[in-house]
């Protein structure tokens, strides 16, 4: 084959820094900001509902590293649904997961500045969102490495923060605070809970794993990608989950009367003040936003590696979504469109973004787990004992699961997404000439 000098994404992730990546994605202390409402409307069941989402999650994370096994390329879910079950199919969910990626440093960017409009109200809110998109953009631009490093060490301040708060709340319950006492099977357990509304809750939580899935987006960025990255994803959902049960475990043993905080959303702030003071509040207030940033970096590489993939074969227009930076060997267009994107922050309330990445994550999930049935089950027809177990009950268990909570969902989700999904279905079929020709599709081949 002919050779020729266009720049390639580099292998340069070791499972480390993909573990760390995911997690630093996953924003796992968006925990104690989502706290509040959650244990309200679990009615203090919330470690239960962690748990749950955790078991759901897994027969996705399973059906993904089973994937990215067969297919160790740029993409994510598009890819694997692409090559297993239709190119059309395959176009519709890299159309509709890519919104969740795209729009993520938005909601981020939104949070942050009505955190820090709220410490310095002289000081607009535009101008901390302008700043923060500038920032982002130009740690994914200086190259995946720069990134995964930037990431690492917010992560890790983030994890001190969960050590801290374990520590703070152990040292109360043995002072007598809350429930004093450290075992209770209290948090997990409520008679008087209904089971449509603790299900509702499930859906919710469920996008608090988004992260494991987002690691697939580098497999031509990692190392040895078939082993290492299916390690990777166990790791993240397993750590996310494990992180999220013992959190919510001791926040509800710490300040077991949930129902008297004086506002939900910003429960963890009373939480905070109750152990450790203005130190422990201060503490976890600034790490916080250092949470928006490690979590758009992540969700900004990601989004841009599945805009790359799309360009690269000419679904997108390849001279914009296809080209990489020959000094940084990154898709520096599709970064920027990413923070123009992020702008709309400026315009939006937080309700109305977060309802428009709470459908795409679930649809993906859906079709992932497909994927395994219709490229192992149907097509290399691994149907033994063991390979009926691996390649079709774990994965339709995992899609009727998925099924189950996309119900769930609130209606203005469904209506926002289902227009999305709509718009992508008309470009596929000006696209495709109404069907009648396939989309370009990825090779395997790098770039």
């Amino acid at each position: 084959m002919e050779k020729t000098n266009s720049p390639s994404l580099h292998r340069s992730l070791t499972l480390k820094y993909v573990i760390f990546f995911g997690l630093a994605f996953m924003a796992p202390q968006t925990f104690f900001s989502t706290y509040g409402v959650a244990v309200q409307s679990t009615n203090g069941m919330i470690p239960t509902a962690y748990a749950v989402a955790l078991i759901v999650m897994l027969f996705t994370a399973y059906s993904y590293a089973q994937l990215v096994k067969a297919f160790p390329n740029a993409g994510a879910a598009y890819t694997f649904t692409q090559k297993s079950i239709s190119p059309h199919i395959g176009f519709l969910v890299g159309w509709t997961i890519l919104i969740d990626y795209v729009f993520s440093p938005m909601i981020s960017s939104l949070l942050l500045g009505i955190s820090l409009r709220a410490y310095f109200p002289s000081i607009p809110m535009f101008v901390w969102i302008i700043s923060f998109i500038i920032i982002i953009t130009t740690v994914n631009i200086l190259g995946i490495k720069f990134a995964a490093k930037f990431n690492t060490y917010l992560l890790l301040l983030q994890l001190l923060v969960f050590l801290v708060f374990f520590v703070l709340s152990i040292k109360g319950l043995f002072e007598g605070k809350g429930a004093g006492t450290l075992f209770s099977a209290v948090p997990f357990f409520d008679s008087e809970i209904k089971i449509p509304t603790f299900l509702s809750v499930i859906p919710i939580l469920c996008f608090t794993f988004l992260g494991f899935d987002a690691v697939t987006a580098l497999s031509e960025e990692t190392k040895h990608p078939k082993r290492t990255l299916p390690k990777a994803i166990y790791s993240i959902t397993l750590i996310g989950g494990l992180l999220y049960i013992v959190s919510a475990y001791f926040s509800q043993l710490i300040f077991p009367d949930f129902q008297s905080f004086k506002d939900p959303e910003s429960a963890y702030i009373e939480i905070a003040m109750y152990i450790g003071g203005n130190v422990f509040t201060s503490f976890i207030v600034a790490v916080g936003l250092t949470a928006s940033f490690a979590s758009s970096v992540a969700s900004g590489t990601s989004a841009s590696r599945i805009l790359y993939a799309m360009g690269r074969e000419n679904v997108l227009p390849k001279k914009v979504f296809g080209y990489l930076s020959p000094k940084y060997r990154t898709p520096v267009f599709n970064l920027v469109i990413i923070g123009v994107i992020a702008l709309s922050a400026l315009f939006l309330n937080l309700t109305t973004a977060v309802s428009l990445i709470n459908f795409g994550a679930l649809f993906a999930f859906f079709f992932v787990n497909l994927s395994v049935i219709a490229h192992y089950f149907i097509r290399e027809k691994k149907r033994s004992v063991k390979g009926t177990i691996q390649y079709f009950i774990i994965p339709i268990i995992g899609a009727a699961l998925i099924g189950l909570f996309f119900i769930k969902l609130d209606k203005h989700s469904l209506m926002l997404r289902g227009s999305w999904l709509l718009i992508g279905l008309i470009y596929l079929l000006n696209l495709t000439k109404m069907f009648r020709q396939p989309p370009p599709q990825l090779s395997f081949e790098e770039a």
